[in-house]
């Protein structure tokens, strides 16, 4: 009998050790933008972990106009998912990072494709942009986010902001 009592404890430590190891973390990213290398300001998000099931998450997700021209100050236009290449991400600011439950991955997920397949011109540079895209994954995360009028093309004024507006995540507002 103590050693079916072994083996089951054996089998119930290797269960719990698998799903405490699963974890997802979503990062908030801002970029902030030159002129010289043609990038506007940005905010994206940053998925990495494990879900429970042992599929490995690296993804990464912006929200952007399909194409930039001029059109963009006039209004709605076509939208894009953009994804940062590591380099890329390394050069940006990290703003805080959220741990996420597997429910919460795939919701958000499911809203990323969305805001992608969203008929017709999506982006709007006043209603609907980057800031707005990473706000809503932010809402999914559990975060309280208000979009001030003044800090709609600033990512960066505008992740140190939801920052405040959060203390329980124990970040600085980064200068």
């Amino acid at each position: 009998m103590g050693r079916y009592i072994k083996l089951l404890i054996a089998v119930f430590a290797f269960a719990w050790s698998s799903t405490a190891m699963a974890e997802v973390k979503m990062h908030f990213h801002s970029f902030n933008g030159s002129v010289l290398f043609g990038r506007y300001p940005h905010a994206f998000v940053v998925l990495e972990g494990t879900l429970a099931n042992g599929t490995k998450v690296d993804e990464n997700f912006g929200f952007s106009a399909l194409k930039t021209t001029p059109a963009i100050l006039n209004g709605p236009v076509k939208q894009a998912i953009i994804h940062e290449e590591p380099k890329m991400i390394r050069k940006t600011n990290r703003h805080f990072t959220l741990t996420i439950s597997d429910q919460q991955y795939h919701r958000i997920k499911r809203e990323v494709a969305a805001w992608r397949d969203a008929p017709g011109d999506f982006y709007d540079l006043e209603k609907r942009n980057c800031i707005h895209f990473v706000g809503r994954m932010a809402e999914l995360a559990g975060l309280k986010v208000e979009y001030p009028q003044k800090m709609l093309r600033r990512p960066k004024k505008w992740l140190n902001f939801i920052t405040g507006l959060n203390p329980k995540l124990g970040a600085i507002p980064l200068k």
